[in-house]
């Protein structure tokens, strides 16, 4: 897949800030003159860019719903008529930088979702729905005799497990990212394959 290698735009920066600001500190604990110090301009110079705190919430949570979402339809064109395993391994490859990269977005969906206005929460939700049947249907394609509720189950699961990596350990303590991310995959893998054998 792609990866963009252009400069972030300020937008960009304010929300990769506010994202690792509120999942230190939580929503509350963080004002918009902190986001703004962050990035280097004044707190009032926000409101150019985002009408306020819960306009960036929404933004952060809705948005990696919707990468999530996007980066897996676009992995699956990618492999299109590959073997099952092939195709469960992008998936899985996906959501473990996901996992990896993004952990404070990871703690700010735990702590703060339910901040969010309904209409925002329930597109979060909706966009989640579609990206776990996504991966339903390449888990069931891999191992065809695992009902429906089953491979659901086991997809929420494995999804525990990847994003499970905020509480790991602190970011510089971890082995390194390409043997955590290769553990990651084995461990997910295996937790697919017990789930396929049963």
């Amino acid at each position: 897949m792609a990866t963009r290698t252009d400069a972030p735009t300020r937008r960009e920066q304010i929300l990769k800030e506010a994202a690792r600001l509120f999942a230190e500190r939580g929503f509350h604990g963080v004002g918009v003159d902190e986001i703004g110090a962050a990035v280097g301009i004044s707190g009032p110079g926000l409101y150019r860019h985002f009408p306020g705190k819960d306009a960036m919430l929404a933004e952060l949570l809705v948005g990696i719903s919707g990468q999530l979402l996007t980066g897996a339809k676009q992995r699956l064109k990618e492999v299109d008529g590959a073997a099952p395993e092939v195709v469960l391994d992008s998936l899985l490859e996906g959501h473990i930088d996901f996992a990896l990269d993004d952990r404070p977005l990871i703690t700010l969906h735990d702590r703060e979702l339910d901040r969010l206005r309904d209409s925002d929460r329930k597109l979060v939700r909706q966009l989640q729905r579609q990206y776990v049947e996504l991966w339903v249907g390449v888990v069931r394609a891999l191992y065809p005799d695992l009902a429906e509720p089953a491979a659901r189950s086991a997809v929420h699961s494995v999804f525990g497990l990847l994003n499970s990596t905020p509480h790991l350990a602190r970011p510089g303590s971890l082995p390194g990212r390409a043997t955590t991310a290769a553990l990651l995959h084995r461990m997910a893998r295996g937790a697919f394959a017990a789930a396929g054998s049963d």
